[in-house]
């Protein structure tokens, strides 16, 4: 057992009023009824670091049923690892208890952590639980009260050095939970940190085991990958650990077709096109899934079949205006900036007409919803063609292609179009058409041509 730190809070750079007032409710709610509390996790990583943490998660000596008397709106989800989810003025903060981890250690290491600690009761609940956690990073506690901060897995040594480690040996802990290894890349895409030798080396051999998961659990690992502002670092990581393959086939393929390296440092339209996305979004300020979904899909029909920059303009604008075909067409015909022409995916401009250019943005609707149909289903593999349902379920894949929907169907049809550039998250998180919409335009927008969507309204 390594040496443990218990270190002040304010000597890594932790701020109380970062913590959000329903976590604070929470958190004094318990401290009052003499409970234990901490905040464990990524937020504390992400205070240490002076990052937006994407969520606050509780530790409490509490019980969970305890925890259930004290709040109006609470309820115990999951099985193997239950915690209490409380509704606090709309926002959900999760609730875990020492009590948990209490109960899954028993014999020679409950011996040996009593050994080591001596009657030490609360370092012990802490050990244990740090002993349940991923990584080093995600193992530390902060006690807000106290303003004190214990780790007991070289966790800060890790933050500093930039480094995603597992807590127990990678091959256990990878086949113990191989969730463990999306988390993994999610985690060193967002922070820019590397693995360990020994973490690379299992996520790279235990990639297949990935696929034991269920289709909503993947998804909502790639979700959080892709909508949350790390995107093309993701991607990036899925390749060169040959996890795309497993998790988005198409996308793979077009690596390949592109001779694209596991380590190539080169860009591609994909990832431009996810850069951008990230540049909007955060984790604090996330998408909703079918943005993603319609962007993958938008450019596999650009990958399948190259367009003219024009048609590529008027489609943008058309989705941004809410289906205002006249409005694109009188926009794209007016665009003088010259365009990215390091992609393959864009053909030069042919100089269309006003109908033939709306007869192609026409065409490209149509391809995109059908590069929905093709991702929704694995047909196309690596490997071999297989139909299994993929991830994006159906609903997801409907949702993703109601955003193309206004292509065709044109302004009065149940959606008005919004001025103004602002973005508002809330409602993109939520799946707003409007909004993702918006998002979606300015993203390819902003990919193809250097000017900003709204800016070329103005001209």
């Amino acid at each position: 057992m390594p040496e443990w730190k218990k270190l002040n809070s304010k000597d890594l750079g932790i701020r109380t009023s970062r913590i959000p007032e329903p976590t604070r409710k929470v958190l004094n709610v318990l401290k009052d009824r003499g409970y234990e509390v901490y905040l464990v996790g990524g937020c504390v990583r992400d205070l240490i670091l002076n990052r937006i943490p994407k969520d606050f998660d509780i530790l409490t000596s509490a019980e969970l049923e305890k925890v259930v008397g004290m709040f109006s709106f609470c309820s115990i989800v999951g099985r193997r690892f239950p915690i209490c989810h409380v509704n606090i003025d709309g926002t959900i903060v999760e609730v875990s208890s020492f009590s948990t981890s209490r109960e899954k250690f028993t014999g020679d290491v409950n011996h040996e952590l009593v050994r080591h600690f001596g009657n030490d009761e609360k370092n012990v609940d802490r050990w244990r639980n740090c002993l349940q956690r991923d990584f080093t990073i995600n193992g530390l506690m902060f006690d807000p009260y106290s303003k004190e901060v214990y780790d007991y897995t070289r966790g800060i040594e890790d933050i500093r050095k930039a480094k995603v480690r597992t807590v127990i040996p990678a091959s256990t802990s990878f086949q113990e939970d191989c969730a463990r290894i999306l988390r993994a890349v999610r985690i060193a895409a967002r922070l820019g940190f590397r693995f360990s030798n020994k973490t690379a080396y299992f996520v790279k051999s235990l990639s297949p085991s990935i696929l034991r998961l269920d289709k909503a659990r993947l998804l909502m690992e790639v979700n959080y990958m892709l909508a949350y502002g790390s995107a093309e670092a993701s991607l990036r990581l899925l390749w060169r650990f040959k996890l795309l393959e497993l998790l988005l086939p198409i996308q793979a393929r077009y690596f390949v077709r592109q001779g694209f390296g596991r380590h190539d440092t080169r860009s591609n339209m994909l990832l431009a096109v996810f850069s951008n996305l990230d540049k909007l979004l955060g984790p604090d300020r996330p998408c909703h899934s079918s943005l993603w979904v319609g962007i993958l899909a938008f450019h596999e029909a650009l990958s399948e079949h190259p367009r003219d920059t024009s048609v590529i303009a008027a489609f943008s604008l058309a989705v941004h205006n809410g289906g205002d075909m006249s409005e694109a067409v009188d926009i794209t015909k007016r665009i003088t900036r010259p365009h990215d022409i390091s992609f393959p995916e864009l053909s030069e401009p042919q100089n269309l007409d006003s109908q033939e250019l709306i007869n192609e943005v026409m065409h490209l609707a149509d391809s995109v919803k059908d590069a929905l149909t093709k991702m929704t289903y694995r047909c196309y593999n690596l490997r071999a063609q297989n139909s299994d349902p993929a991830f994006i379920s159906p609903p997801l894949s409907s949702k993703a292609c109601r955003i193309f929907d206004c292509v065709r169907d044109g302004v009065g049809k149940g959606f008005v179009s919004k001025q103004g550039s602002e973005i508002n998250y809330r409602l993109l998180a939520w799946g707003s058409l409007e909004e993702v919409r918006r998002v979606f335009a300015r993203t390819v927008f902003d990919t193809v041509y250097p000017l900003r969507l709204t800016q070329t309204r103005t001209t």
